[in-house]
């Protein structure tokens, strides 16, 4: 095809045929010029008098054509610019002729006063009118903004598409979805009631409360929103208002990843489950946010996690001397390393980022890496924390966990850190896991650490005391949308293959916290201890899990499959509560809590042990371990942890395979 062709002719090509096309718009517009002031072609001589007119008009306009880049415009995304480009090239053009006519005054013809007037309008209908043209023809979209006229076949393959949002971004959303040919938008919806049932962009705009109207008359099957400024609050009221229609929901990024350059107006992607939650996070104050990392050394373990992550993200942006990547999965820490790195290139940071392959379960380890360094503050994110794997695997849940921290918590001390935070759990309050005992654990270590200006450390000579200017402070927080184990992903991959969506119980809930939210919350809640604290983050309402799998499966477009509607899409299947699973997390092991300076921390005040006793309970517990000895561990658990009641047999994999052998000897 002609189309195909005219593509794949090289560029050079290309401008040369521009160049000549436009040679004959300028004779063509100067023509009919001639035309419309004289009424008739019998007084224009092209070949005559009026010749020395036709070889002046193109070697005056061709030159700025060039100069205003009319010829490296791609003609397929051809925009406002172009067109303003386009207007400045022929108005100077214009004015040039007018000034060619004065000074030649010997001219064989009469040039009449108005021809310039007629010259420029032609010009601008002609040059720019031709080019609009050839980007429908390029595009392949003649009736792309005719969408409501009765021939167009709506047949075409694509997915017939509807802009929540007739702003700016939607509209730029509408020029990406056109050029890019993998979707066809078909209407906007929007609420300002002065837009409302208009046309923008050749699209019909519909109320809220037309949506079903839409549905019908367009043939929408998804929903894309283009409210990127809009506040969490306010999307969350429009996925509920979506959520009774079948049309798949999906969003474009918000202002802050656009600026950043990370996406592009048009890269859409299924709806931020955060928006569900309805939550705006609060801005993080500045001093709070700064006081434990601007021009210091920072550390964060587990930094290739899902929190660790976050954390150096955000402590990036603040100003640190040099941040340590601690981390002992070499795939984590690479692709970390290669985040920040790009990142400091990008925004010019001039952070020393130092990547370090290490465990904290490596004791030397980690006192070279706080000495070297001369740590000034330490971010504890490294932790096991799925509860169903901790249960099976009860001396590593213990080791990592409690040693872990013990461990990280020490070399702190000897290498005379300032400031320690520990990333905690609301699985840590009354747990029913492993996983929860061990946290609560590594509270109770910091918290019996923090009261010692001189302790005697576990594995140190009894009569060397050292000295402790650790400030030792504890975050417990629930859950956070998008990290490693979360549901969210989960119910995502379930409804793309076409379900079941399992949950495993009707009543189950959970509280939900963005990570970024998170991890600014943190940051903030560390800079206000003054030893020994527990920080208690402000996570809203509960979340009932089944709900939420509902609302995944609406705004995906489908409907949910259950004895009142056999005929839906996605089953949501019940699969029971797994090892160690609660129906219920909280926050608050007792009542005695209060606020801090930051709206959305508190402080709890939890009971706990001497240092010279804990470390005792330590010593115990690690023997346990050490000697697989689970139902020792579980009684140190009971004893040491309040409200631990683990609800099942122990489901270690030795303990298990050990017993059953017992059991196989026996018979």
């Amino acid at each position: 095809m002609l189309r195909e062709w005219l593509l794949r002719l090289p560029r050079r090509y290309k401008r040369l045929l521009q160049v000549a096309v436009d040679v004959f718009l300028v004779w063509g517009a100067l023509w009919f010029a001639f035309v419309v002031r004289l009424g008739g072609d019998e007084l224009v001589h092209p070949f005559g008098g009026h010749s020395w007119l036709f070889i002046v008009a193109p070697l005056l306009s061709i030159p700025l054509f060039i100069r205003f880049g009319m010829y490296r415009a791609v003609m397929r995304y051809f925009g406002n610019d172009a067109l303003i480009a386009i207007a400045k090239a022929v108005t100077l053009s214009a004015l040039l002729l007018a000034l060619a006519i004065y000074w030649y005054r010997d001219a064989p013809e009469v040039i009449p006063r108005s021809l310039v007037f007629n010259y420029w309008w032609l010009s601008l209908v002609m040059v720019g009118g031709l080019r609009l043209v050839m980007r429908q023809y390029f595009l392949g979209d003649w009736f792309s903004a005719t969408l409501q006229a009765p021939f167009v076949s709506a047949a075409d393959g694509f997915p017939r598409v509807a802009i929540y949002g007739a702003g700016a971004a939607g509209n730029q959303l509408v020029a990406a979805l056109r050029m890019g040919r993998s979707m066809r938008p078909v209407a906007f919806i929007d609420d300002d009631s002065n837009i409302a049932t208009r046309i923008i962009a050749g699209l019909q705009v519909y109320k809220p409360k037309h949506i079903q109207q839409m549905i019908e008359q367009t043939g929408a099957q998804e929903v894309l929103l283009a409210v990127p400024s809009a506040s969490r609050e306010r999307r969350r009221e429009i996925l509920a208002e979506l959520e009774r229609y079948p049309l798949h929901v999906r969003s474009i990024p918000g202002f802050m990843d656009l600026a950043s350059g990370r996406v592009k107006v048009d890269d859409i992607q299924e709806v931020d489950i955060a928006d569900l939650l309805g939550r705006d996070a609060v801005p993080p104050r500045k001093e709070l946010f700064e006081r434990c990392i601007r021009g210091k050394v920072v550390m964060v373990t587990g930094a290739g996690g899902s929190i660790g992550s976050e954390l150096c993200r955000q402590i990036l942006g603040s100003g640190p001397r040099t941040l340590l990547l601690f981390e002992h999965s070499e795939f984590n820490l690479y692709n970390i390393q290669i985040e920040l790195e790009q990142r400091m290139s990008r925004e010019a940071h001039s952070v020393h980022l130092v990547p370090i392959l290490g465990s904290v379960r490596n004791m030397s380890r980690l006192q070279d890496v706080m000495r070297t360094w001369n740590v000034d503050t330490v971010y504890h994110a490294a932790a096991y924390k799925h509860v169903p794997i901790v249960e099976h695997n009860i001396a590593e849940g213990v080791v990592n966990n409690v040693m872990g921290t013990l461990y990280t918590a020490q070399a702190a001390i000897q290498a005379g850190v300032d400031n320690f935070v520990l990333i905690s759990t609301d699985k840590a309050v009354r747990p029913t896991n492993v996983m929860g005992g061990t946290k609560r654990l590594s509270e109770m270590v910091l918290q019996a650490l923090s009261l010692e200006s001189a302790p005697v450390l576990m594995g140190d000579d009894p009569s060397l005391h050292r000295v402790n200017k650790t400030r030792f402070t504890m975050v417990r927080f629930g859950n956070v949308l998008g990290s490693s184990g979360s549901v969210i992903p989960l119910f995502r991959e379930q409804i793309k293959r076409g379900g079941p969506v399992t949950v495993t119980h009707p009543n189950i809930t959970r509280y939900f916290m963005t990570i970024p939210e998170a991890a600014q919350l943190v940051i903030q809640a560390g800079s206000m201890g003054q030893g020994g604290d527990v920080f208690v983050l402000d996570m809203g309402q509960p979340v009932k899990i089944a709900e939420l799998a509902e609302k995944m499966v609406h705004l995906s477009g489908l409907t949910v499959r259950s004895a009142s509607n056999p005929k839906g899409d996605i089953a949501i299947e019940f699969s029971g509560l797994r090892p160690g699973e609660k129906l219920y997390e909280e926050l608050l092991i007792g009542d005695n809590v209060s606020p801090t300076e930051h709206p959305m921390i508190m402080r709890a005040n939890e009971e706990h042990l001497a240092w010279d006793v804990f470390k005792h309970v330590l010593a115990d517990l690690f023997n346990a371990v050490e000697a697989d000895d689970y139902l020792k561990v579980r009684q140190i658990l009971r004893e040491t942890v309040n409200g631990y009641t683990p609800e099942e047999e122990i489901v270690d994999w030795i303990h298990q395979q050990r017993r059953i052998e017992a059991s196989s000897s026996r018979s």
